[in-house]
């Protein structure tokens, strides 16, 4: 496993044990305390906890090579993980709600709130320092499983801060109604990260395109190399978890050698991933002879072109500038 896959690993076991203590000791706090919004934060991080674990075994499985079943790799299991915790983030702020509407229409009292108020500090400063660093690793290793944990604790950390400003009045106040509607104002923000979480992973199952400047930098870079490369069609892009696959029609002189080609293919492919990390790229070259079926690329405004005349009008298809 490479180096970012060593860091991911690291990263997601280092969620699994900050969010196993911050489980035990909010059950321990809310038992003590009969506060439904603790009691909530304790199912919260439990549901932290089996993400963390989905996340920890997605990124090992995500980092394995290409093999004869998986020739394209293993990447869309960090996408499968992301939907999965964002599944269980939904569970979450169910159980949270219904738990806060049974409070609010029983009733309860509150108790040792200072021990309460003591555990709900710690949790924000733990989620606070975990959550940032594992936003860190998942960017550097563009892990979409780690940035969906993190989410996870990004929520508990607002959540748990709600929690901690809600003690922190029903001390002063007496008002215990306030502990109910903290949770409820807790479950309705986690179902916001869910619905982002199920958004951005299904997107990404589905084969969504890179992101336009994603794309734009494909161009720029065959772009550099004009005098060879006369332009290019048929751009298709993907990403499966922090791996991105690129295929494209590259359009050279008729007469160019078959190495020469190649080393422009390479060339390409080596520009192309040290710009985007992880990325497999799939070029097919085809001799400018063939613009003529195609339709060739007229003039749209000052320093631009209109693409490649094409049957497919979602292809992208693209002259260059000499």
């Amino acid at each position: 496993m490479e180096l970012g896959g060593n860091r991911k690993v690291r990263a997601a076991a280092i969620s699994i044990v900050s969010n196993l203590f911050l489980v035990a000791l909010k059950v321990g706090a809310g038992v003590l305390t009969s506060s439904v919004s603790i009691l909530s934060e304790a199912a919260h991080s439990g549901i932290d906890l089996v993400a963390s674990g989905i996340a920890y075994l997605s990124v090992r499985k995500a980092d394995l090579p290409a093999d004869r079943v998986h020739a394209f790799g293993h990447g869309k299991v960090e996408n499968i993980s992301a939907a999965l915790e964002a599944l269980l983030i939904f569970v979450a702020a169910f159980l949270i709600a219904y738990e806060a509407i049974d409070r609010l229409m029983h009733g309860s009292p509150l108790r040792f709130l200072d021990k309460g108020i003591a555990v709900m500090a710690f949790s924000c400063t733990v989620n606070l320092v975990v959550s940032f660093y594992l936003f860190r690793v998942g960017q550097r290793t563009d892990s979409m499983a780690l940035r969906a944990d993190a989410h996870h604790l990004l929520t508990d950390l607002y959540a748990s801060l709600a929690v901690l400003i809600s003690l922190l009045l029903i001390r002063s106040t007496g008002q215990v109604i306030l502990d109910p509607l903290v949770a409820l104002g807790v479950a309705l923000l986690i179902s916001i990260t869910a619905y982002r979480l199920t958004r951005d992973s299904v997107r990404e199952l589905l084969d969504s395109k890179l992101p336009d400047e994603e794309e734009e930098i494909v161009a720029d870079i065959i772009g550099q190399h004009s005098s060879q490369a006369l332009g290019f069609h048929n751009l298709r892009t993907r990403k499966a978890g922090s791996q991105r696959h690129i295929d494209l029609h590259l359009v050279v002189q008729k007469d160019i050698q078959v190495e020469e080609a190649h080393r422009l293919c390479d060339r390409l492919e080596e520009e192309i991933q040290a710009a985007l990390p992880r990325s497999t790229i799939s070029i097919h070259v085809e001799p400018d002879s063939l613009l003529e079926e195609k339709g060739s690329p007229t003039k749209s405004r000052e320093g631009e072109t209109d693409g490649f005349a094409s049957e497919d009008a979602n292809s992208s298809d693209r002259p260059l500038q000499s």
